[in-house]
């Protein structure tokens, strides 16, 4: 059986650790792209805060990602979906995604982390999957406008969740039968891939008259 390219388990490694052992690493790769997703959020929600505060100085900015009427990162920002907890949004992506590289950087030295560890970061996953899930809807059908640092953020947010759930479920963490495993470790690239394939097809379909025109 081929095991997941991004957090294969090998006799000795941190991956290897079992939930008895005092905790659970993970293999290089998975490490590496908790780090790059994380980083990748954390430039995208960089980037929309500063370009928040310009807004807020000046009615009159036009941020440098507002392209056209559909790619239009000020329409966007300024929502009020773009503040849904009293405060830009953005500020909240900085703090997340800041641990998620904390922990990448973590498992990159070796660090293992107990169950409730893992599942505490499935939690984190899952709600930063759904709260952009939400944002989505809102920018393709009542806001009307398409932010791109958005979009960094959103592919970034689910290609972790997909992998953390992937380790999860092949450690045992999460209970799954011998068959979801095994989809996993053979096909783990395919969530991430269609789940973003999907939201490309809802932005394509949704202004698919400005795109042909």
């Amino acid at each position: 059986m081929a095991a997941s390219v991004v957090d294969e388990a090998r006799t000795g490694s941190p991956a290897a650790a079992g939930p008895g052992s005092g905790g659970t690493g993970a293999g290089r790769g998975f490490a590496l792209l908790l780090v790059i997703t994380g980083f990748a959020g954390l430039l995208a929600a960089w980037v929309i805060t500063l370009d928040k505060f310009h807004l807020l100085e000046d009615p009159d900015f036009t941020p440098a990602c507002s392209l056209n009427p559909v790619v239009s990162c000020g329409s966007v920002m300024e929502s009020d979906q773009a503040s849904v907890f009293g405060f830009p949004n953005p500020m909240l992506g900085i703090a997340c995604y800041s641990v998620v590289i904390a922990i990448g950087m973590g498992l990159l030295a070796g660090a293992r982390y107990r169950r409730w560890f893992w599942l505490g970061l499935q939690a984190g996953t899952l709600f930063g999957v759904g709260f952009c899930t939400w944002l989505q809807f809102q920018s393709l059908y009542e806001i009307n406008a398409l932010c791109l640092w958005c979009c960094l953020a959103w592919v970034a947010t689910l290609t972790m969740f997909w992998y953390t759930t992937e380790h999860n479920v092949r450690h045992g963490f999460l209970p799954a039968p011998a068959g979801v495993r095994e989809l996993f470790r053979e096909f783990h690239w395919l969530p991430p891939v269609l789940h973003t394939a999907i939201i490309g097809m809802l932005i394509l379909t949704r202004w698919w008259d400005f795109w042909t025109s």
